[in-house]
């Protein structure tokens, strides 16, 4: 499997559409898990732009491609420590950007069946998150409801990534499917 910086799904019967689309983008490899695929790209925002423009162009490309993730930071891991250790100080990161705002963790775990749990780590994020924020003297809360930023989780097996977007951006790139 390729150094993946992307996750994308496809809807059903979708598919080889979705993978003929993401190839224009970088190099694409299939997953052990159904509708499931990595990829890379070299410039995430230019891909961003680039996904959203076909789309306003094409509309039935929402008919195949499910979700486009990118990913800014990523990580391998071997346990569900080692996860945690690697998430915590990926989203240490985000404290500035975060500073008295309003956002949720959303984690969508490949792998890993009953050593991680999706919801739990959503949590553990977001109360990690919260305490070095309150620690910085810019406390932030978390919502689900119309959330200043959303934080992407996503895991293939023992690979993971996290990326922040602000409101706009997940009005923008709908095709993020976060919420």
């Amino acid at each position: 499997m390729i150094d993946w910086n992307v996750v994308a799904t496809s809807r059903e019967e979708g598919f080889r559409d979705t993978v003929q689309l993401l190839e224009e983008f970088g190099p694409v490899s299939r997953t052990d898990f159904y509708n499931v695929l990595v990829l890379r790209v070299d410039d995430i925002p230019a891909a961003l732009e680039r996904l959203r423009r076909r789309i306003d162009e094409e509309p039935g490309i929402e008919n195949f491609l499910a979700r486009f993730i990118p990913l800014t930071r990523t990580f391998a891991f071997h346990s569900a420590e080692e996860f945690e250790a690697r998430a915590v100080e990926a989203v240490g990161g985000w404290v500035a950007p975060l500073a008295g705002k309003s956002f949720h963790v959303r984690m969508c775990r490949r792998g890993f069946r009953g050593k991680l749990s999706s919801m739990d780590e959503e949590h553990f994020l977001d109360g990690h998150l919260l305490a070095l924020l309150e620690k910085a003297g810019a406390p932030g809360r978390i919502t689900f409801a119309d959330p200043d930023a959303v934080i992407a989780v996503e895991t293939v097996g023992p690979r993971g990534g996290l990326s922040l977007w602000s409101r706009d951006e997940l009005a923008r790139y709908p095709f993020l499917g976060l919420d």
